[in-house]
């Protein structure tokens, strides 16, 4: 089997195992996940979507972010960590939407990046769930599964990223992406995989090997 045909069928497998592919970070508006991305750096999904349920509430617009007082932001995102650079890059970025971009997030890669605190993860989630671009988001969850499925052999970020766009179809990598979060969080976990219950052992090294010395 190929790498192509594996990702395919690991894409159709995932496909049956979880439907619905979405991201886990709440938002209703484009800035509101570029901002909820950056507050997820070294911080669980769901402590995100507590603090931005306040966030979003207190700022609704870009511009509420760019002229935010920024004591006030640290002080809300402040259980994210790291709360102090988080708050000043987000008034920074919505500053830039607003001033260098007409208050619209931007839909391509180049432009995305120039924003402070977005890096290419940032990025690639904005470009595939907001505007339906191609886009793969390489997480941890995304960097550890495709390295036991054999797609990638890197824990680079960006180098991962290459090796999937070879190899994946375009049009599933970003709810592929979104599959493996949820297949990580469930059964492909970091420190105690569930291999005997993964719907791509068959596929994978780890689950071959794990699923050989039970029998």
């Amino acid at each position: 089997m190929t790498k192509k045909q594996k990702a395919q069928e690991a894409v159709q497998r995932l496909k049956e195992a979880y439907p619905d592919a979405i991201c886990s970070l709440e938002s209703t508006q484009p800035h509101e996940l570029l901002i909820a991305t950056r507050l997820s750096a070294q911080c669980t999904d769901a402590r995100v979507n507590l603090v931005t349920k306040v966030l979003f509430d207190r700022y609704r617009t870009i511009h509420d972010f760019a002229t935010a007082n920024l004591s006030d932001v640290e002080e809300i995102v402040h259980p994210c960590g790291l709360y102090k650079t988080k708050a000043r890059d987000i008034i920074a970025m919505c500053q830039m939407l607003e001033q260098q971009f007409h208050s619209t997030v931007p839909d391509e890669m180049e432009q995305l990046l120039q924003l402070p605190g977005v890096g290419r993860k940032t990025a690639n989630l904005v470009l595939g769930d907001v505007y339906g671009k191609p886009a793969i988001v390489c997480d941890t969850h995304c960097i550890r599964i495709t390295n036991h499925l054999g797609l990638t052999d890197t824990k680079d970020p960006f180098k991962c990223e290459m090796q999937l766009q070879k190899v994946l179809p375009p049009q599933e990598s970003n709810d592929f992406c979104h599959r493996l979060v949820l297949h990580g969080r469930a059964v492909c976990k970091a420190r105690s995989p569930q291999c005997a219950q993964c719907c791509l052992k068959d596929l994978c090294k780890t689950g071959k090997d794990a699923v050989s010395k039970k029998c």
